[in-house]
């Protein structure tokens, strides 16, 4: 078989290889890989006999441009979310990632630009979709999942099941090619959201379980795919990232490709450290993925009760926001028996670089680099050599996305060719160390310049978030008539402590001038179902505090 990949094809691989393999387990619904598949083939076929598939050919198109119907998910997780993603790429629509927390507003921001045919969502959310769907003229298809709230049907959807059971159990023959789509929406804590367009090939490879991150094996053909699911076993692994993230969808696809059990904690709507313990425990799982100390704090307190047997873990794996020195110590004392696993990327790049912690060597921040990872220098003209005094700009080539849709512009700076090279760039910040190591520092946009000096708020976040009274920390700048921008920490505290005596610790990890200005306690800090910063939401706080 080819060894270009669609992911409408990677499923039905594996589903042809390991068809009784238990796939998804939530609360009582334990669905193997050849009924995920059985299910997604119903779904793509109501979806094929509503109008809905391929309209342009990839070859007729700019690269910001999509020539496929779009399908939104506004659902938390579930086998419908995954149903939804398989079901529209076998039907050669692309599903749309919605984030199940916006407004009205953000919501019909989302759909026109996306330009949503279809939605599947959760009952709980029919009253959001009535709101605007009187604004969205194009969107025609609407699937309704029961989710027990007793919300009745909205006139003119179809319950998601009913649709199911009366479609075709068979695959659609319509051409399924390596250049269909795969659209993510970025989280949009810095900006507006904005649609990153991949060619499934592209996406499968980068991080969808075409290569093992830190290992960086890649799969070469279908046959490969198909062996190395069968070697796989059934590890189980607990879904603490909802689906409607990046993290959640390229977890969940990538182990897929190994055979593994997806679990997802009975509590699907938020994290819930207990629930998350629990599916550990019950299903033996062998990793479990968080998001920076946001997670990694509550999930350490629940550890303590010492209610769970987490033998089983053997990783915790770490995306999307940094792990301070101090957490990471923490959990390898509660559990010194696994590793850490560090990887960074982004929409705009897939899967870039990892590193492993393990108790006893223990470090952050920085990254071995994966295939096509480099840094560029400051005017986007070349890559920096190892060793290189100065900071360039965190950059991947190889296997990376085609555009944003509708935005040749965004599409133009974001994903350059520099020679005869096709780069992404998503704005990180990063230095090219002697051995080749990179210490990545953070986004560019979230860079504040104080008094003619850079500082990352990253990095000041991590100084901060160490202390033990300290449940979660943003850092962000804000205007300021003495230094241009001056450094703002927005705090949220698990004990009593001083703005003094905070500031004396992190003077222990950064240079003075990089210490906050102006110090804002909050009951809570404000992040998204992912846990990753809202950085708008952390400059309004810090332009309104304490003036």
């Amino acid at each position: 078989m080819s060894g270009q990949f669609n992911l409408a094809l990677v499923n039905e691989v594996l589903a042809q290889a390991i068809p009784d393999n238990e796939l998804i387990v939530w609360r009582d619904r334990r669905l193997t890989y050849g009924q995920i598949a059985e299910r997604s083939r119903r779904l793509a076929a109501y979806l094929h006999g509503q109008g809905l598939g391929v309209r342009r050919q990839r070859t007729d198109l700019s690269n910001h441009e999509s020539g496929q119907d779009h399908v939104a998910l506004y659902l938390y997780n579930g086998n419908e979310y995954l149903e939804g993603m398989l079901g529209a790429f076998k039907s050669r629509t692309v599903p749309i990632n919605v984030n199940y927390r916006y407004v009205e507003d953000e919501l019909r921001y989302l759909f026109l630009n996306a330009q949503s045919k279809a939605v599947i969502y959760h009952s709980v959310f029919a009253d959001r979709i009535a709101a605007i769907r009187g604004d969205l003229p194009e969107l025609t298809v609407f699937l309704q999942v029961e989710d027990g709230s007793g919300v009745p049907l909205l006139p003119g959807a179809v319950d998601y099941e009913q649709a199911l059971a009366a479609s075709s159990p068979e695959l659609l023959d319509i051409g399924h090619s390596p250049d269909d789509l795969y659209i993510l929406y970025t989280g949009g804590t810095t900006g507006l959201p904005k649609g990153v367009l991949w060619r499934q090939h592209e996406a499968f490879m980068s991080s969808m379980g075409g290569q093992l991150a830190g290992i960086w094996d890649p799969v070469q053909n279908y046959e490969e795919l198909a062996a190395r699911a069968q070697e796989g076993g059934s590890d189980s692994f607990v879904l603490t990232l909802p689906l409607m993230h990046g993290g959640g969808q390229w977890a969940t696809f990538t182990l897929m490709s190994k055979g593994a059990r997806i679990v997802i904690p009975d509590e699907n709507r938020s994290f819930d450290p207990a629930s998350v313990l629990q599916a550990v425990d019950r299903e033996h799982a062998f990793t479990l993925p968080l998001v920076g100390d946001a997670m990694a704090r509550p999930l350490l307190t629940e550890i303590a009760t010492g209610r769970y047997d987490l033998s089983s873990l053997v990783a915790i794996s770490n995306s999307a926001a940094p792990m301070s020195h101090a957490i990471k110590e923490r959990i390898l004392d509660a559990l010194p028996h696994t590793i850490i696993n560090d990887s960074v990327g982004s929409s705009e790049t897939g899967a870039q670089a990892t590193h492993y912690s393990l108790k006893g060597a223990v470090s952050t921040g920085k990254f071995q680099p994966g295939p096509g990872a480099t840094v560029l220098d400051e005017g986007l003209q070349r890559e920096l050599e190892p060793g290189h005094d100065g900071l360039g700009w965190f950059a991947q080539r190889g296997w990376v996305p085609i555009g944003y849709l509708g935005d040749p512009a965004k599409t133009a700076v974001a994903f350059p060719t520099i020679g005869d090279t096709r780069y992404a760039i998503p704005g990180d910040r990063a230095r090219r160390l002697v051995d080749g190591v990179v210490e990545v520092l953070g986004r560019d946009a979230m860079t504040i310049n104080t008094g003619g000096e850079k500082v990352f708020a990253e990095e000041v976040e991590g100084a901060i978030g160490g202390h033990s009274a300290v449940q979660d920390v943003m850092v962000c700048g804000r205007s300021s008539e003495r230094w241009g921008s001056e450094v703002v920490a927005i705090v949220e505290l698990s004990a009593p402590v001083s703005s003094e005596e905070l500031e004396a610790y992190a003077g222990q990890s950064v240079a003075r001038y990089k210490l906050p200005k102006v110090w804002v306690f909050v009951e809570k800090v404000l992040r998204s179902p992912s846990g990753k910063a809202d950085y708008r939401w952390a400059r309004e706080v810090a332009e309104n505090a304490n003036r």
